[in-house]
């Protein structure tokens, strides 16, 4: 049997959505299935100034552009994340300052974020690791005292909840993603959340290549014209239609999902009661979304043999991010590996886990059963 390290999920209800889309002829942005999941979030999370973008990396972009992030501005990010995260910072002439991470849930470690704060601070930009929401409030706190806005990247997060709040709810604005490896996928796809009121209107100038179309469409104006910078934005009706689809089925595919990681603390647990293998240790005000799942092994070389003894039984794990300020560009940046050192040290050890939804229905005991045999193979329990 082959387990690999993601596979995407199919409800059954996307070809019919898809083809209803095409009929209506209009499968641009903001058009009928972009509404229908627009107005399924606004109810089940109380997204109500909420943008469907073309990917994640379109919302992190967007979301900068909304900020006013300005050539020279300093923004404050963890280098454990995805290159889409830290582009959004550089593509506007800002730069990264990377800050180091939480080993308990390798989000950004909040009480590290003040020191590096300077004159030119204008951004947090705190991400949802492995769908686990970082410590927003202790954020928010910290960017009210020095007025600063938090961008939250939410690519993982999707349908968590923080102190019984939905993911991305408290932070100025929020990006997800609907990337065909995440959760609920429309292949590729974003949201943009903005939680500034006064922000709403010109969100959607930049949504429309800058231009006020938003006002002609609600009969507010009989032409459109050009009145700020922007870009399209938008996500085409037709992958709206696939994440309709996915969205009608989220609690199903999150009950799948919660048995993925069930099994997984269970597979661990006498590693990490004998403190050998480290997992993440959400605190207990947070509510999951299962988006993955993680392990630190005490050595480098544990960690490869563990990888490649599952790899001959066909069972494909991951490395994880490789550290932004240690990778080539950060780098040219100026940064060595030793400036962000809890980063380097655990990004060199930690392995992400298959899980994907349908593993919940085949291959879920396969993959216990060998990562148990290797785990006593390596440990010896």
């Amino acid at each position: 049997m082959k387990i690999p390290f993601n596979k995407t999920y199919l409800t059954g209800d996307e070809e019919k959505y898809i083809h209803e889309s095409l009929l209506s002829g209009q499968v641009s942005g903001n058009n009928q299935f972009c509404k229908k999941v627009l107005s399924m979030m606004n109810e089940k999370y109380g997204y109500d100034s909420a943008f469907l973008v073309p990917s994640g990396t379109a919302a992190l972009e967007m979301g900068v552009v909304l900020a006013d992030l300005q050539p020279g501005d300093e923004v404050i990010v963890p280098s454990y994340t995805f290159s889409s995260t830290v582009n959004a910072i550089v593509l506007f002439g800002a730069f990264p300052v990377f800050c180091d991470v939480d080993p308990k849930t390798m989000n950004i470690d909040y009480t590290k974020i003040e020191v590096l704060i300077t004159p030119r601070t204008k951004m947090i930009m705190p991400i949802d690791y492995a769908g686990v929401p970082c410590d927003i409030d202790e954020i928010m706190e910290i960017s009210n005292r020095h007025h600063l806005i938090v961008l939250q990247d939410c690519a993982q997060s999707y349908g968590s909840y923080y102190k019984g709040v939905p993911s991305g709810k408290k932070a100025h604005i929020a990006a997800f993603s609907f990337h065909e490896t995440k959760n609920y996928s429309a292949g590729e796809g974003g949201l943009l959340i903005n939680n500034v009121p006064e922000w709403h209107l010109r969100a959607t100038f930049l949504q429309e290549k800058g231009t006020d179309r938003s006002l002609v469409i609600n009969g507010q104006k009989n032409k459109y014209s050009w009145v700020d910078k922007g870009s399209s934005y938008l996500l085409s009706d037709l992958l709206a239609a696939v994440l309709y689809a996915q969205l009608h089925h989220e609690d199903e595919i999150k009950a799948k999902r919660a048995k993925l990681t069930e099994a997984y603390i269970n597979l661990f647990k006498p590693y990490v009661i004998n403190d050998t293998i480290q997992i993440f240790e959400p605190k207990d005000y947070v509510q999951l979304n299962h988006h993955a799942f993680w392990a630190i092994f005490p050595t480098l070389e544990e960690k490869l043999t563990f990888m490649n003894k599952l790899k001959e039984k066909e069972i494909y794990v991951y490395i994880g991010y490789i550290p932004l300020h240690s990778a080539p560009y950060g780098l040219k940046l100026g940064y060595k590996p030793e400036d962000v050192p809890i980063t380097e040290d655990l990004g060199n050890r930690i392995v992400r886990l298959p899980f994907y939804t349908s593993l919940a229905d085949e291959g879920l005991d396969y993959t216990i059963k060998n990562m148990k045999a290797i785990l006593f193979e390596i440990y010896g329990f």
